[in-house]
């Protein structure tokens, strides 16, 4: 089999990806702007081969190595990025080399516009919230309409776009016509801004669009308020086999599941994300229900696939091979699962205890630890600690240790 990785150089531990499927016997033919002597030794090493782009958004010189590869190696199986920035060039990549194990260009919109992706929500029976879109100053009265139904304040971000970047809370009119005064760079979605947290349902299907490993991750901190407000990042995952402590576990994994047939997801990893409602929205939903944010087709950012690993006792690398190779999970599931915490600080901000007093108090729960890249450190911190815990409010304890802020 023959798999073409688009960038596997970047997020760095993307390697092990590629190592998994190696281990299988898969030839990984990378493409990276990475220079070769750049690499991780464990991606070059994992590696059939790699090609070198300067610029990934090169197109011509994208197809010219995907091209290179199939004369050499013979047909191409897949061609994926696991990437959100390369989405929409993997699909053209696969349509052009005639590759049928993803998504094409024609399938794209569902999947990068926000606006488009409520339909495949409202389909599978998920509630979204409501919007309009702007590009501008002529887009002014539409949305004053829209605050006067549902109430301020408004949450406006780039209607196709990755993060937390260029996101903005409006909180009355006056923050609405600033923000229109002039023509925007995108179109934004406004929607109306819930009062809850993100619950995430992530995982890995097969080409049937069936979920053949799920977890769920809880953001108990709005990366956006972590990104413009300079607040600390905490977040858990919980396997569904765990008690669940803010949201029904089963109906969020029953509708999870009916989520990834309606997005008409296979073969990969997919990261859904809802927000958990802390308080009732009137005519809308209730405190406790979960609705629909966006559905990301890939994993989780940061280093949240090892935090999952951490709470299921599980490889989610060796899953992801094994439905590239065998369309199902061969791992066993049976091991001990736990709530897994990644608790994080800034550089910027005296804490109260020492690193040491955490390890003395936390050692031997501590699974992983160090310094974010700085691409990373903005949205969700300088340094972290990750632990994984049996008790749920010992895990809770530890993250609040962590972050407990000097007086």
């Amino acid at each position: 089999m023959n798999f073409i990785f688009i960038s596997p150089n970047f997020p760095v531990r993307y390697f092990k990806w590629v190592e998994a499927l190696a281990d299988h016997g898969v030839n990984v033919l990378g493409i990276g702007d990475s220079p070769t002597y750049d690499v991780h030794p464990r991606l070059s090493r994992a590696l059939k081969e790699y090609y070198f782009v300067k610029d990934l958004s090169d197109y011509p010189k994208m197809l010219e190595a995907c091209r290179y590869y199939e004369k050499k190696y013979g047909k191409i199986d897949f061609i994926e990025s696991d990437n959100e920035w390369w989405l929409e060039s993997d699909a053209k990549l696969r349509e052009d080399m005639g590759v049928n194990t993803g998504f094409h260009p024609g399938e794209m919109r569902h999947i990068k516009a926000k606006s488009a992706m409520k339909t495949c929500f409202n389909k599978a029976g998920v509630k979204t919230m409501r919007y309009v879109l702007a590009d501008g100053p002529d887009d002014l009265g539409k949305v004053l309409d829209f605050a006067s139904t549902v109430g301020y304040p408004l949450f406006a971000k780039p209607d196709v776009g990755v993060g937390a970047n260029d996101s903005y809370s409006l909180k009355d009119e006056a923050a609405v016509r600033k923000m229109l005064s002039k023509r925007l760079p995108e179109t934004y979605i406004i929607e109306e801004k819930i009062d809850g947290i993100i619950v995430s349902f992530d995982g890995i299907c097969n080409s049937r669009s069936e979920v053949v490993f799920a977890t769920s991750d809880h953001f108990m901190t709005p990366i956006a308020d972590v990104v413009n407000e300079d607040t600390d990042y905490y977040y858990f995952n919980n396997p569904f086999s765990l008690p669940f402590h803010d949201v029904d576990g089963q109906e969020f994994y029953r509708k999870g599941c009916e989520v990834v047939k309606s997005f008409g997801i296979r073969s990969r990893f997919f990261h859904i994300e809802f927000f958990v409602l802390a308080k009732d929205k009137p005519g809308f939903a209730g405190m406790g229900e979960f609705v629909a944010l966006e559905c990301n087709m890939r994993p989780p950012g940061g280093y949240t696939p090892d935090l999952i690993d951490y709470a299921n006792s599980v490889s989610c690398y060796e899953i992801y091979a094994d439905v590239i190779c065998y369309d199902e999970n061969r791992q066993d599931m049976g091991k001990t699962k736990y709530y897994a915490f990644a608790s994080a600080r800034k550089d910027n901000i005296a804490y109260l205890h020492s690193e040491r007093e955490i390890f003395d108090r936390y050692g031997d729960k501590i699974c992983m630890h160090g310094r974010y890249p700085e691409h990373m450190a903005r949205a969700m911190g300088d340094i972290y600690y990750y632990g994984k815990f049996t008790d749920f409010e010992e895990g809770k304890k530890f993250a609040a240790f962590v972050a407990e802020r000097a007086k």
